[in-house]
């Protein structure tokens, strides 16, 4: 089988595979054909920063005293050679353009938006736009549309006597923010962000009987997690898309343009599921609001998950108004029924967890998917090629991926940022 894209050029290379890890590729491809990516870095162990913590572009958060490090690439190539441009305190951020601005948008606990008044040579010191709140996210899609941006990012929303460490998925609640292009976006008062609902508040397990969902026993509903268990058990959501239906014909088309959908990871330990939410614009005392509910079938049922190739990892969707299509960037898993305890030894965490498999898939209502082809695989388990972000540039869809090479600490703590181009992606249709 031939890959789209299995050749790459190397944005970045952890300097140091074994301690210092790389994620959250984000690309944006800017008017002036200038291609911006940024990622993060991370650790697991504070010590082991080494020459990152020394920055002085670094500044700590002015509360906590928090800090995360990420870094800003350009290319005026086509993605040819990477020059990076600056370091920042921020981490799981996107990178966007609004009117003639360049935008990052992430998180250092509390919500944190830099910017570039130059196309990306130079970047200010940051805005912070929360205080003492908890975030987390990844690079997901930008809507652009009618003259508003829209992107979406979760929260932490923890109550008295619930679980509060660890990978708490149950308790994100997915947000969505929007404002107008051309406003200063520094400015949290240029932001409406939409109301927080949990996974935990949505969702009754009991209820999904016969659905096959959650594969293994959860801790979802217990304020201790049982002996013998970890948050790889919790059920939840997490790492969204925000999408809208343009097709009339849809039963989820909303005539008045005011409902989009959030397109989550859905956290199951199963393959093949997303989970789904909608978030309607609404008029509240002369100001715009955002509310977020489930979708519901004609059935009267509400929708919780969907079939989605790849669900089970962050995917990225990006619509491409030329195609009339959704575009969907995933992760394909091809042995998640395989016992833990017979895995190999390189592989990491549960079985629906294989990382090294990038597949594409078209769809003109998101719900039923067309394979388009792989991307990429990488060689071995460590090879990883996930966690991936794409803009459309022409005929091309050009993604970056976060990758490992055969000296990778594991499949999710990887060394390397790449770069790929798909050509002519739109002749993949059938």
């Amino acid at each position: 089988m031939e890959l789209l894209a299995n050749d790459f050029t190397t944005v970045f290379k952890s300097p140091n595979p074994e301690n210092t890890y790389l994620g959250t590729p984000s690309i944006c491809v800017m008017k002036s054909g200038r291609y911006v990516v940024s990622h993060d870095l991370f650790t697991k162990n504070e010590e082991n920063r080494g020459f990152f913590s020394k920055s002085e572009d670094i500044i700590p958060h002015p509360i906590s005293g928090n800090y995360n490090i990420g870094q800003i690439f350009v290319s005026d190539d086509k993605g040819k050679s990477w020059r990076m441009v600056a370091r920042r305190n921020f981490y799981h951020a996107v990178v966007f353009e609004s009117g003639d601005e360049l935008y990052l948008f992430g998180h250092c606990n509390d919500l944190i938006i830099y910017r570039s008044l130059d196309g990306g040579e130079s970047w200010d010191m940051g805005h912070y736009l929360t205080e003492n709140e908890y975030w987390h996210a990844s690079a997901t899609n930008i809507w652009y549309e009618k003259g508003y941006i829209n992107l979406i990012i979760e929260t932490y929303v923890n109550k008295d006597g619930e679980i509060r460490d660890g990978w708490n998925v149950s308790s994100l609640a997915p947000v969505v923010l929007r404002a107008k292009i051309g406003d200063d976006l520094t400015k949290r008062e240029s932001w409406v962000f939409s109301d927080k609902v949990r996974f935990r508040d949505i969702v009754n397990e009991d209820e999904l009987d016969l659905h096959g969902i959650p594969f293994f026993p959860t801790t979802l509903h217990k304020s201790e997690y049982p002996a013998g268990t970890t948050t790889d058990n919790m059920s939840g959501w997490l790492e969204a898309n925000i999408v809208r239906i343009k097709d009339e014909k849809h039963y989820w088309y909303d005539p008045s343009g005011k409902t989009f959908h959030i397109i989550m990871r859905a956290h199951t330990s199963w393959t093949g599921y997303c989970a789904i939410m909608k978030a309607v614009i609404e008029e509240k005392n002369g100001k715009e609001t955002i509310k977020i509910m489930p979708e519901v079938n004609p059935s009267g049922k509400k929708v919780v998950y969907l079939p989605l190739p790849g669900g089970q990892m962050r995917f990225h969707i990006t619509w491409d108004e030329k195609s009339q299509l959704f575009w969907l960037l995933s992760t394909q898993a091809t042995d998640s029924m395989t016992r833990k305890e017979l895995l190999p030894a390189d592989r990491f965490n549960l079985p629906y967890d294989e990382r090294r498999r990038m597949q594409l898939s078209f769809s003109k209502n998101l719900v039923d998917w067309c394979f388009a082809g792989m991307v990429a695989i990488g060689d071995t388990e460590r090879e990883s090629r996930h966690y991936a972000s794409m803009e459309i540039d022409g005929d091309d869809l050009v993604l970056v991926s976060r990758s490992g090479s055969p000296k990778a600490y594991s499949p999710h703590n990887v060394d390397l940022i790449t770069f790929h181009r798909v050509k002519n992606f739109r002749e993949l249709v059938y």
